[in-house]
Formats: C-alpha cells, structure tokens, sequence
C-alpha cells in the first residue's frame, strides 16, 4: 500500500474522542437557556412530508416559526428521514439550507435528528398516506426501521453516506444547535439489536467532527445497556422525561452527576401531568434545556394522547401535545403567558 493510501485509510478511521465535561459547560453555558419544541410542520403527516420536494413548504414553516419567536422560543428539534435524502440528496440538502435561513430569521437554532424507532416500521418515498382521524402519529415512520433491521441489512452503506455527508455539509453551520443521533433508540421492541448501529453513528459523527455537539437522549431506565452508552458517548446529556414535576426533578438530580448539560428534548403531555405549569419553571429552575413535544396542531394528529384514539376526530377537550392551532390561537392563552413569562418575552 503505498504511503498516500495507507494516510487515507488511517484518516478515514481517525476519530475524536468525547468531548470533555469543560467544553461542554463552556459550549452550553454561551447559548443561553434552550427552549423550544419538537417541530414539524402542521401540513405533514411524517418526516418525510415535511422534507420531500413535492410537500417542503417554506411558507407554513416561516408562519409556524413566527408563532414559535412570537413566545421567545430559540430551539426547535427537527427529524430528518434518509429516504428523502436518497432520493435527491442535492435537493434535500437545499432544503435544509432553506430550513435553516428560515429558522434563523426567528432567531431559533434547530437541533437535527437522524434516525428513529418509534412508530411505523414500513415507509417508502411519494405521496404519504393520510391520517387516521383521531390516532396520535397515525402516519409517523422510524428509519432505518425494519430496512436495517430485517430486510436488507446492506443499507448501511446508505445510511453512513446519508450520515457523512449531512454532516460534512453543515458541519460548521452554528444555525445549527446540535445532532440529535438516535431518538429513543431500543424502542419498538428493538432494545439492545439497536446498540451496533447506535455506536456506528456516533463512530462516523466523530470521523467528521462536526463544531456542533452529538447526543442521543436516554428515554427508558429499562434499557440499562443502551442508557450506559448513550450517556458515555454523548457530548451534553439529552433526555425524554413525560412524568409530572416531582418524578421529573428525581431525574434532573440522578443526570446532574454526570457533570455535563442537560436538555430535555422531549416533555409535556398534559393529561399525563407533565404540563408546561408545573415543568417547564423546574427546567428553568435548573438550567435544563426544555424542548416539549409538539407546537402546531395538523396532521400528526398528537393534539390525541398514545393510547386514547378519538375515532369521530373531535377534538379532545384537553390537548395531549400541541401549543397552537393552524391560525396562530393557542390551545391555552394561560400556558402562553406562562411561557412567555419565562422566556422573558
């Protein structure tokens, strides 16, 4: 092998280590507190409607960011889907470009999500089905999904180029406020068969070593295994804590010694006593990123909490997820002073 070759290969292996709990706190501690929501547009079922060519729409995301700057939101946490990648990598790319200037006209950093186990296990690019009326996330897809995991475990090629060259993109872009790698890795049944293709993740994140920090938020404290992991190789903590103050803050303590920062990128579902009134002040309290699940209510239909479908579509008389309605009123004109009273807006 000759030497030119043999500095490529080793190059191409090389990887940063973790970083260290001082240039995580020094990072954290110059982007003020993090607040926001989990963010899809209202007109799309799934990942993938928001992202394909056919079904991006710019206008409905600056109108739905607007509402997001009008309560002193700054973060909002975005899933990707490698399909849409794949099939026009160019174009996907442009979009997030697009996304992204958007975003940063409201002056709200995003935070990237790759891949996904929760929900439906089969998905294809085109036309997306339409929602089941009353179902939460009736049309919402994971990825890779049963791709990886059952039929064709080749896709991981796919899938490191997908990774790498999203990353490799905006690698330096600090409109961009962190790589979310994983989201609830282990679920669907899935547990630890999630583990290999988690490391490889965070393995080829760490080959490009993107400015922003990597993450991937421990949901479950069953997944012992893939909760050890995920807290050893993330850069700053993110967690998924849905429970009220009291089980929540028993959370914040047990994280807090790892010495790193703490973002709870998902929280409040209201009927389960995880509300913006009694959670989001404990975030503030302890400088805890506060990302919540849901802003806009559309087609994903999570206005309806997991396991109470309302098949006749009505609408239920307290919101599960969600803060506003297509037109801008909210759900709650109380959370919205709440949160603006702490946002400072």
């Amino acid at each position: 092998m000759s030497a030119c070759l043999l500095a490529m290969n080793v190059n191409a292996q090389k990887e940063r280590t973790v970083w260290s709990k001082e240039k995580a706190n020094e990072w954290y501690s110059r982007q003020g507190w993090v607040r926001g929501s989990n963010f899809i547009t209202s007109s799309a079922i799934n990942q993938l409607e928001m992202w394909q060519k056919e079904t991006f729409d710019p206008a409905e995301i600056d109108k739905e960011l607007g509402f997001a700057e009008g309560i002193g939101f700054n973060a909002m946490r975005v899933f990707l889907h490698h399909v849409a990648w794949e099939a026009d990598p160019g174009g996907f790319k442009s979009r997030m470009k697009e996304y992204l200037a958007i975003a940063d006209k409201h002056h709200i950093k995003t935070m990237f999500v790759f891949f996904d186990d929760v929900w439906d296990e089969n998905y294809a690019a085109g036309k997306q089905r339409d929602p089941k009326p009353g179902v939460h996330n009736s049309g919402w897809i994971r990825d890779p999904g049963k791709l990886y995991y059952e039929t064709n475990p080749a896709v991981i090629t796919t899938l490191e180029k997908y990774v790498k060259d999203i990353l490799t993109t905006f690698k330096n872009d600090n409109r961009i406020l962190l790589w979310d790698v994983y989201n609830e890795p282990g679920n669907s049944g899935y547990k630890s068969r999630s583990l290999p293709l988690l490391a490889k993740i965070f393995s080829w994140g760490r080959q490009v070593n993107p400015d922003q920090p990597l993450s991937a938020g421990v949901w479950s404290k069953e997944l012992t295994e893939l909760n050890t992991f995920q807290l050893k190789n993330s850069d700053v903590i993110t967690y998924h804590n849905y429970e009220n103050e009291k089980e929540h803050a028993l959370v914040i303590d047990s994280l807090k010694n790892y010495g790193r920062p703490l973002i709870c990128t998902e929280y409040m579902a209201r009927t389960r006593g995880s509300k913006f009134q009694n959670v989001m002040p404990l975030l503030k309290q302890n400088n805890v990123g506060a990302i919540n699940w849901g802003f806009v209510s559309g087609k994903t239909n999570t206005i309806y909490a997991w396991d109470t479908p309302m098949p006749d579509g009505s609408e239920p008389k307290v919101w599960f997820h969600d803060i506003f309605r297509k037109d801008g009123t909210p759900f709650s004109e109380d959370e919205i002073k709440l949160i603006k009273s702490l946002t400072g807006k």
